[in-house]
């Protein structure tokens, strides 16, 4: 991507975490582009094949501004890393104007440790997914490798500075919320990722395992990707991670 910021689209989402989400939706950002690029992406359209338009950023600001203005929870940068310097000047400006809703960090935890120290005071809640531990499927599924020795420390200066998730009145004010896509034939090694959220974060940790995966884009090129997920599978994994002490977030672990 150049400097303009490309964004694809904008506007209250209830999809999210009910945290999120509360009465009027998350105010989604989407922004184009990526920088590991999934084979088995859901929003293909959106970070390989670029679907969006051009915005500055006073103009990411007054978007910003709109979305407080029609009741959102918070603003939800989603896939923003690659626009990270613009971004910070965005929410800056923003504030400056009024703004004063939580900024959501919505990645794929694949960043540079400096480039989350950047955000500490400019961000108030992470939520990065944790996909792969294993180098192997990571560089056969990603165009990262790398994955999880950068993924695995960004995480670590996230919750440095946000802590565990703080909830006021059911919305989400501040903290770490980590999200993973649960893959069919363990291709994402879901339980090593849960003992290593248990040994490095502690059980407080609000753990998203989501089980919404279903082949998309390219993902039929690969033989252990091209199913969905079973139900007794799943929660095989919801077991373990309750097993292992974790509690939240209650809606699924009930």
């Amino acid at each position: 991507m150049g400097a303009e910021i490309v964004v694809s689209s904008y506007g209250p989402h209830f999809g999210e975490e009910p945290e999120l989400v509360g009465h009027f939706g998350s105010g989604t950002i989407f922004f184009t582009g990526c920088n590991l690029l999934c084979v088995f992406c859901q929003n293909y359209d959106i970070s390989h094949l670029r679907e969006g338009y051009g915005i500055d950023e006073a103009r990411l600001a007054e978007i910003m501004l709109l979305l407080q203005e029609r009741g959102c929870s918070n603003i939800n940068l989603v896939t923003p890393t690659h626009f990270t310097f613009q971004i910070i000047q965005a929410v800056k400006s923003a504030k400056i104007q009024g703004l004063n809703i939580p900024i959501v960090w919505n990645s794929g935890g694949y960043e540079k440790t400096d480039t989350i120290k950047m955000l500490e005071g400019i961000v108030d809640i992470y939520m990065p997914d944790l996909k792969f531990i294993s180098p192997e499927k990571s560089k056969l599924y990603t165009k990262a490798g790398d994955y999880f020795y950068f993924a695995s420390k960004a995480l670590m200066e996230m919750h440095r500075q946000a802590s565990d998730l703080v909830i006021k009145n059911g919305i989400a004010r501040r903290g770490l919320i980590i999200r993973h896509l649960v893959l069919p034939n363990n291709q994402s090694d879901t339980k090593e990722i849960i003992d290593f959220i248990a040994e490095e974060f502690g059980k407080d940790t609000y753990l998203n395992l989501m089980e919404q995966y279903h082949p998309c884009y390219r993902a039929d090129e690969y033989s252990l990707l091209n199913n969905h997920i079973s139900m007794k599978e799943y929660e095989s994994y919801i077991n373990y991670a309750r097993n292992r002490g974790f509690h939240r977030p209650e809606y699924i672990f009930n």
